[in-house]
């Protein structure tokens, strides 16, 4: 049974119970699902029953929590392009740094987030509260409270000083904020204290879902960016973290970056925590959508038009190597880029042949003129350009204007909820974050050097890419990850660690303010009107 497979089937279940539970006759006796008491006695159980703490993950790759995370930054950028996109000025706010604190993806990632740890605390509370508790009950609440603690990652990275509520029961009314210093030590405690009750497997009984190395992996973000969070660095904590991981021998970069993105991706040995998705049972992945302009439903194969908006920069785009081999077959010319990585950003001009996979190689740049697609709006040919030079402009040629992704390369016959499962955390961000830290430490530069080129390595296929030591700067290190990481929701949480949050940035945004108080944002209003207990943060 493929680990897909395996998802889906808790997905089922959780149907089932999500059915009993919306019951509105409490005596009634619901003969298709297995009551709490007879519950939680086997593996499949067991899944189906922590799948409500999992589900609410399906928001945050690609939802409010990305968004945040990726248009705030040099990364992404989402034009206003004629009438498109504008949406109440949201998306601009977000690349300007001016957004409000009721902006509407500030509030809808806070309730992503919250959903999450309402769901872990509901679970963690039905589960402890049975007469005929599970066997295994010390996994099941280690499983859970690492998830908890990694949406508490994301609350105290986003948002700084967020409410802290471990029981289900708590009143909502006696809710008020803790510190961000708070938050960073309750999430380290959780860890520590419950990663050795994680499975150590690494197989389709733990797809998706949270092992020892996934732990690791979350702490070793967390000392990654102590510094930012608590004010004291913790490098060796993340070196310690990530060496955890490497020793364990669980994981390898896979020769093609790509396959780490696929449908198919649920064979990569490089991913180490993902949310699985899934064209007709778990929706959400629509990130072909979101990028793709409204024609290129032709080349991709899909079945229905996407939408023409997020995209990147030529700033940002720049960062990556565009050197390429070109090869004739006939009236076609194909181009394949010399690192590989380059391939996820679509520019030039788009035809009405079937693109390839991988998009790093044989993507064709010349055939039959008759076969170049057009704006069937304007008339215009559906060439796309890297340099996005305003945040809003009517014209007909800036419909085009920015590289579109396709990391998450777009499914065939989908119109959205692609089946790709989307990357929380991967081996390759290990070898990084450590070689980072190595790097800021001073204490082994050597195997830093090492770490990084066995990332470049995979992107050029060989070593004729490899870095000197003279190359490993703390920039150069910067841009290696936008090249590695791009559009995996880390951007942000980067720029702000290296110091470059605040900096202008083409087009449009000017100095970010010196107290840095946009380095976090708002408590979002609304949810201070609903909780008056709840203080803003300093700055808003």
């Amino acid at each position: 049974m493929k680990p897909k497979k395996i998802y889906k089937y808790s997905v089922v279940i959780l149907i089932l119970m999500v059915g009993a539970l919306s019951c509105t006759n409490l005596n009634q006796h619901v003969y298709s699902v297995v009551p709490n008491s007879d519950f939680w006695q086997t593996p499949a159980q067991v899944a189906a029953g922590i799948a409500p703490a999992y589900a609410a993950l399906t928001s945050i790759p690609d939802g409010n929590v990305f968004d945040l995370n990726e248009i705030t930054s040099d990364e992404m950028i989402v034009p206003t392009r004629g009438a498109d996109w504008y949406d109440n000025n949201q998306w601009q706010q977000l690349w300007l740094h001016t957004w409000p604190d009721n902006h509407n993806i500030v509030n809808g990632a806070w309730g992503d987030i919250y959903n999450g740890i309402g769901k872990a605390n509901f679970t963690l509370s039905v589960v402890n509260g049975l007469a005929n508790k599970p066997s295994n009950l010390d996994e099941i609440n280690a499983e859970l409270k690492i998830l908890r603690a990694y949406y508490y990652y994301l609350a105290m990275d986003l948002y700084g000083n967020v409410p802290l509520v471990t029981d289900f029961h708590t009143n909502p009314d006696s809710v008020t904020n803790s510190t961000r210093q708070a938050v960073y030590s309750f999430i380290e405690s959780e860890i520590k204290s419950n990663i050795d009750l994680l499975p150590s497997n690494v197989d389709a009984s733990t797809y998706g879902r949270a092992t020892k190395w996934m732990a690791f992996a979350l702490l070793a973000k967390l000392y990654l960016n102590a510094g930012v969070y608590t004010g004291t660095p913790n490098w060796q904590g993340c070196i310690n973290a990530c060496d955890s991981i490497i020793a364990s021998g669980k994981y390898s970069l896979m020769p093609d970056y790509f396959d780490n993105f696929s449908t198919d991706n649920q064979n990569s040995t490089e991913n180490i925590f993902v949310v699985p998705f899934d064209k007709v049972n778990i929706g959400g992945d629509n990130r072909e959508m979101e990028t793709l302009h409204y024609q290129n439903n032709v080349n991709f194969g899909l079945s229905g038009s996407p939408w023409n908006g997020f995209s990147s920069t030529a700033e940002f785009y720049s960062q990556f190597d565009t050197s390429s081999i070109y090869t004739q077959k006939g009236s076609e010319v194909f181009r394949t880029f010399l690192d590989q990585r380059t391939g996820q950003y679509l520019v030039g001009q788009q035809y009405a042949i079937p693109y390839a996979y991988p998009p790093s190689s044989n993507v064709v740049v010349n055939a039959d003129p008759s076969l170049r697609l057009t704006d069937l709006q304007t008339g215009k040919l559906l060439a796309f350009t890297p340099v996005v030079n305003q945040l809003s402009n009517p014209a007909d040629t800036f419909r085009l204007a920015g590289v579109r992704n396709i990391k998450y390369f777009p499914e065939a016959g989908t119109s959205g909820n692609q089946s790709n499962d989307m990357v929380l955390f991967r081996y390759a961000d290990i070898l990084l974050m450590k070689a980072e830290c190595e790097l800021r430490l001073g204490t082994d530069v050597a195997d830093a050097l090492d770490l990084v080129n066995q990332i470049r390595q995979r992107a050029y296929g060989d070593a004729s890419h490899d870095w000197k030591l003279s190359d490993l700067t703390l920039d150069n290190l910067l841009a290696e990850r936008a090249r590695e990481m791009t559009w995996e929701g880390w951007r942000r949480q980067d720029l702000i660690r290296f110091g470059h949050f605040g900096d202008p940035r083409v087009p449009a945004k000017g100095q970010d303010p010196a107290d840095g108080h946009l380095n976090i944002f708002p408590i979002p209003a609304q949810q201070i009107t609903a909780n008056p207990n709840l203080k803003q943060n300093p700055g808003y």
